[in-house]
């Protein structure tokens, strides 16, 4: 049988940091970085850096529900951010680096926000969850470079996911306190 795929779509900080978090997920068809959320067509990377277009850097997910579902790949996003953190993530501030799930049909609301709900009744956190959860609306990919920035730097990205301080933050957030 065969099945359509979807689409998910996240903005934890930076895209690069979120599209690394996607990009080996089995079921996970692609990963597109880009601007969304704001409403100033055909934005730069410039543009939605000088924080003025209401667009938030983001990841498109193409992925096939057959193999992986929509609450799994919410729980990844949620484990690569700090989902109470309302100025931006980690190194990078402002609403440009805010974070949302942008779903895109009735049950992807649905699910975010029981997955939001659980996280808040979890008592994981001092602080009640600050991502929001928004309709997906038009999504503009990055410039071409921005993409797959992982694998093409390596060594950068490594610098900047340690030297933000967000590999060892996530770390600290999200280990299981038994262990």
């Amino acid at each position: 049988m065969h099945t359509e795929s979807e689409f998910a779509t996240f903005a934890g900080g930076c895209f690069w940091c979120t599209e690394h978090a996607f990009l080996e997920m089995p079921g996970v068809l692609s990963v597109t970085s880009g601007y969304t959320g704001g409403d100033y067509d055909n934005p730069t990377y410039e543009d939605v850096c000088a924080g003025h277009t209401g667009h938030a850097e983001a990841v498109r997910i193409k992925f096939d529900p057959a193999k992986v579902a929509y609450r799994d790949l919410l729980d990844t996003f949620w484990r690569s951010i700090d989902p109470t953190d309302e100025g931006g993530q980690f190194a990078d501030r402002g609403s440009q680096y805010r974070s949302v799930i942008f779903y895109h049909s009735a049950d992807q609301k649905k699910e975010a926000e029981a997955s939001r709900d659980a996280i808040n009744a979890s008592g994981r956190f001092p602080k009640p969850v600050a991502t929001a959860i928004e309709p997906a609306g038009k999504f503009f990919p990055a410039e071409d470079y921005h993409q797959k920035y992982c694998l093409r730097n390596p060594t950068h990205f490594r610098s900047y996911h340690h030297g933000s301080g967000k590999a060892d933050s996530l770390d600290r957030m999200w280990r299981d306190p038994e262990a």
